[in-house]
């Protein structure tokens, strides 16, 4: 295997790809599947449409409406006066979006740096990542063979820009440019391969400017004044004198281990077995690293370029191979028939998303450890990884007097929501003077307060007498109160209307607790509310 230089690995090198068909061949997919291009029935030109100024117009076609001399912004009605027998199909961009996307997520097994280039187009920084593949040459091959497969005319180039990548990916293609060679590529190309608008490359051409060659030589500071900065900086983007950085759609994971199959997996009991390996390798970078994972995502490549991703939290730092494999059985039990493994998975990565301090505690002599909430969490996590992270809820002291704000619940992984395990110090939470004991507050706290119908008081400012919830109409046998809750004045809902809290208690024995939102006056008539329920 091929091992990289030095100079190889900190050289930036770029691959552009473009798809100049993609929206047609998502029609053609869907119609007669990735083998289309041999199917017996393609027998119509294809091309996409779209409304402007009130007239359909072409917005895409595939490769056999292009040799017709069709083009995209041609009107619908011109194209069948010239070729009657094509197929016009109604674009769907946020279709095209996707399936861009599920080529972006595709990408990943060459490179975790992938970037959506507008509507057709990918970016994939492979620096450091070429010898992986046998080298940049192997690397296109593979992927631009890849992609034929499934269908789909790619266009590729390679290069230390993403300006000169992108040229050789349209006007190039398959083109891969030494470092350093960017000026003699571009010298002879049309200036539309500057990716600059339109209306620039009309008035340059307009004035006898028409390839990049007679820009490069051309002296700077007229061109700026007459067609402004963006001409210069896409010209020296190309070139390397200006840094264009691309932004990764997806966070690049902090560690990954991953395996490649020759004859694809598509059994579940495989995959998890593969989990407890790829687990086992990611724990020698974890304690290297002094590190757990908090966050896991399991990638799995499908031959077809589908991907699934399956991702499990924890709620302390863990790296034990064993523990992984229950969240993720736990996972993958959940979604079951959700994963469709086609003709199979010929690559598995598993990635940590997000990492934390790993503090291992010492046994004492006996060779016992304090657990520390560690079966606690592990519980936890496993049900969460079944059910969701919100189906384990923990409460979370917070100073408020407000009965919502003073006691929410948070999901049990979330860090913040638990202090004191893993050696933490619990943070006291100061009583402010005062507060009422724990027993004056309902066991059940409703998350929203629900509007009662309360027809009569004794006294304006007094409980009620009987109240409606539910349809069911309660009369109160005895009432304690008011306890009176004004708003919070530093929030920005301080002028709310002030509450006086009642404990009710029916003439069944059922004990409520609720409040009237406001007072009693000539000009407004205040709301009663059900805020929980006593045990």
């Amino acid at each position: 295997m091929h091992t990289p230089s030095q100079n190889e690995e900190t050289v930036q090198r770029i691959v552009s790809l473009w798809f100049p068909h993609l929206a047609a061949e998502r029609i053609l997919r869907r119609r007669l599947g990735r083998s289309w291009r041999s199917s017996p029935q393609l027998a119509k030109p294809l091309v996409t449409s779209h409304r402007e100024s009130n007239t359909q117009r072409i917005a895409g076609l595939d490769a056999r409406a292009e040799t017709l001399r069709l083009r995209p912004g041609m009107g619908i009605a011109e194209a069948r006066a010239m070729h009657p027998d094509i197929d016009v199909v109604e674009a769907d961009p946020e279709a095209d979006r996707r399936l861009l996307e599920g080529l972006a997520d595709w990408c990943d097994r060459y490179t975790p740096l992938v970037a959506i280039d507008g509507e057709n187009g990918l970016f994939l920084d492979i620096t450091g990542c070429a010898h992986l593949f046998g080298g940049e040459k192997a690397l296109l091959a593979d992927l631009m063979a890849r992609f034929f497969h499934q269908g789909f005319d790619v266009r590729a180039g390679l290069a230390s820009t993403p300006g000169a990548a992108w040229a050789a990916a349209r006007f190039a293609t398959g083109h891969i440019l030494a470092p350093g060679s960017e000026r003699n590529f571009f010298a002879r190309l049309p200036l539309a391969a500057l990716r600059i608008d339109a209306r620039t490359k009309a008035s340059l051409e307009s004035v006898g400017l028409r390839t990049v060659g007679a820009i490069m030589d051309g002296p700077r500071a007229p061109l700026v004044r007459r067609f402004g900065t963006e001409l210069i900086e896409r010209l020296d983007q190309a070139l390397g004198r200006l840094d264009e950085a691309i932004s990764p759609r997806l966070p690049v994971a902090a560690l990954s281990v991953e395996r490649h199959f020759a004859d694809p997996l598509s059994l579940i009991d495989d995959i998890e077995r593969l989990i407890g390996l790829l687990a086992a390798t990611l724990k020698v970078d974890l304690e290297r690293r002094e590190e757990g994972a908090r966050a896991l995502e399991l990638l799995l490549f499908r031959v077809d370029g589908m991907v699934s991703r399956i991702t499990v939290g924890a709620s302390r730092p863990i790296r034990e191979p064993t523990l992984v494999r229950r969240l993720f059985h736990e996972r993958l039990a959940t979604l079951g028939e959700g994963i469709d493994a086609g003709y199979g998975f010929d690559l598995v990565r598993l990635s940590a998303l997000s990492t934390a301090r790993f503090d291992a505690r010492q046994g004492d002599l006996a060779g016992e450890v304090e657990d520390g909430g560690e079966e606690l969490a592990i519980f936890a996590d496993r049900i969460g990884a079944r059910l969701g992270e919100a189906a384990v809820l923990e409460p979370a002291t917070v100073e408020s007097h407000l009965p919502e704000r003073a006691a929410p619940v948070r999901p049990y992984a979330q860090e913040e929501a638990r202090k004191g395990l893993a050696g933490r110090p619990k943070r006291e939470v100061r009583q402010a003077g005062g507060r009422p004991r724990q027993a004056d507050r309902p066991i059940r706290l409703f998350r929203q307060p629900e509007p009662i119908d309360v027809p009569a008081t004794e006294i304006p400012d007094g409980p009620p007498l009987n109240f409606r919830w539910r349809r069911a109409l309660h009369r109160v046998a005895r009432a304690e109160g008011p306890e009176r809750i004004a708003p919070e004045w530093w929030r920005e809902d301080a002028d709310a209307p002030t509450r006086d809290y009642y404990r009710i208690e029916d003439a069944e024995g059922r004990r409520y607790w609720l409040y009237r939102q406001g007072l009693y006056s000539a000009k407004a008539v205040p709301r009663w509310f059900l805020h929980g329920v006593f045990a």
